[in-house]
This record gives structure tokens, sequence and C-alpha cells, in this order.
């Protein structure tokens, strides 16, 4: 028994053809060893003359969806970085102006202890007993 070869031979041809035969075989190929679900796939390549025009259309579309997404993300960091700096310098702020009035009452109850033992110095000379 004689196994059929697998090649072909093609008379000869001027090269367009060759290329027409070899990609139509290429095709059949991919019929006989490509399953049914991605059948679908071949009629897009078929569709767009096996250029990848899909492929690259959407990896675009991919890289400047990405591009706008980073954008937007970066915006939105940058918001919240001065946000956040500008409740540091509001801390910064209430917290001295709170430092400061307590330096002022510290001071105002240094008095009031000076005047508190100068009565009770008054008081003790001047005899009045409890």
């Amino acid at each position: 028994m004689e196994r059929p070869s697998l090649e072909i031979n093609l008379p000869d041809t001027h090269e367009e053809g060759k290329l027409y035969v070899v990609d139509s075989l290429n095709n059949l190929n991919k019929l006989n060893v490509c399953p049914d679900e991605s059948q679908h796939s071949l009629d897009e390549e078929e569709n767009t003359g096996g250029t990848g025009e899909n492929i690259a259309g959407s990896n675009t579309g991919n890289q400047c969806l990405f591009f706008i997404i980073f954008i937007l993300t970066l915006i939105i960091t940058l918001a919240l970085v001065s946000f956040v700096i500008f409740l540091i310098i509001q801390t910064r702020n209430k917290m001295d102006q709170i430092s400061s009035r307590l330096l002022s009452e510290k001071k105002n109850i240094e008095e009031l202890k000076k005047i508190n033992n100068i009565l009770l110095k008054h008081l003790n000379q001047s005899g009045i007993k409890d």
C-alpha cells in the first residue's frame, strides 16, 4: 500500500499563484486541526485580510485605556496628597493656637497662685484665725 505523499507537485506558476496555493493549503490545514469554536477567529482573520488588524486595534485600544486610567489615577492621587497636606497644615495651626492658649493660661494660673499666696500671708499677718 502506498502512503499518500503530503507533498503536492505544483506546476510551474507565477510567485503569486504559489503563495495563493500555499495560503489555501494552510487554511485547509487550520480547518482540519482547529476545533469548531476557533472557526470564528479564523473567519475574523479572513475578514481582516489576515493582517491582524483586530489584534492591533484592540491592543492600541487597551494601551489607550491603560494610559487614561493611569492619568486619572495620578490626578486622584495628587488630589488626595494635596488634601492630606492641607489637613496637616490646618492641624499644625490648630495645635499652635492651643499651645499658645495653654501658655497664656499657665501664666494666668501662676499669677493666681501668687495672688493667693499674698492673700494668705496678709490674712495670717492680720491675725484672723479660722
